[in-house]
């Protein structure tokens, strides 16, 4: 069986992708803490949680020291801040960067050999903001459009050994997309409004499991507008 390691896997979009591939490959949860990996870990037919500091260099190395082969590399763990480039302190702009690109860098660098092995899938979870910002955007679309320059450069450094794929949502009913709009005073939250994480999930799908002689290289998602169909 194939084996993906999904990181942000504890909820929201992460936990979405984990239960899709987890219909056909191990499935290794990323999560901050060992209660939320398990979580998802249990509701999988063939899953191990990966509990680990992203943003621990030496801990991503322990973390990822015997992994020799990975097929799908879900990059979905990630920060949202919404604040002004007047309110921004240095602080926030390095936890941001730190989550949303440096831990991205390291953990696919460690895991290129392994990912080489197999041939395997980098997908990152991107945004719409990885092609454009606004007001109280700037340290959010500033990680994402870096995200984007760092998988335009991996697919092309990788080409013939692994395909790379960056996946761009727009806004999904996610804990993350609710804390975003309270921050940005949105008080009546309608998430039927926005995409379901399984929306995202199935983009991915469709990257891994594209045949072998085709990179899906950019998938832009957004809401239809025709209205919740969850029912």
């Amino acid at each position: 069986m194939k084996t993906a390691l999904i990181t942000g896997a504890s909820r929201g979009i992460g936990a979405a992708v984990a239960r899709e591939l987890g219909r056909d490959h191990r499935i290794l949860v990323g999560a901050t803490t060992q209660e939320g990996a398990q979580a998802v870990v249990d509701t999988l037919a063939d899953a191990a949680p990966f509990v680990v500091d992203l943003t621990d260099p030496a801990a991503l190395a322990e973390a990822t020291a015997d992994i020799d082969r990975l097929d799908v590399l879900v990059h979905s763990a990630g920060v949202a801040p919404h604040v002004s480039v007047e309110g921004a302190d240095p602080e926030q702009w390095r936890q941001s960067f730190g989550i949303n690109v440096f831990a991205v860098a390291e953990l696919t660098r460690l895991l290129l050999p392994a990912l080489r092995t197999a041939r395997g899938t980098v997908v990152a979870i991107n945004s719409g903001s990885g092609h454009h910002s606004g007001a109280g955007n700037a340290i959010y679309s500033g990680t994402k459009f870096a995200l984007r320059a760092f998988t335009d450069a991996l697919r092309e450094e990788e080409l013939g050994r692994l395909r790379v794929t960056s996946v761009h949502p727009g806004r999904v009913d996610t804990d993350m997309q609710r804390k975003l709009q309270a921050d940005m005073g949105n008080h009546e939250y309608d998430g039927s409004r926005y995409l379901r994480p399984e929306s995202i999930a199935a983009a991915v799908r469709l990257a891994v499991d594209a045949t072998a002689d085709a990179t899906v290289q950019e998938i832009s998602v957004r809401p239809s507008g025709l209205g919740d169909a969850r029912g």
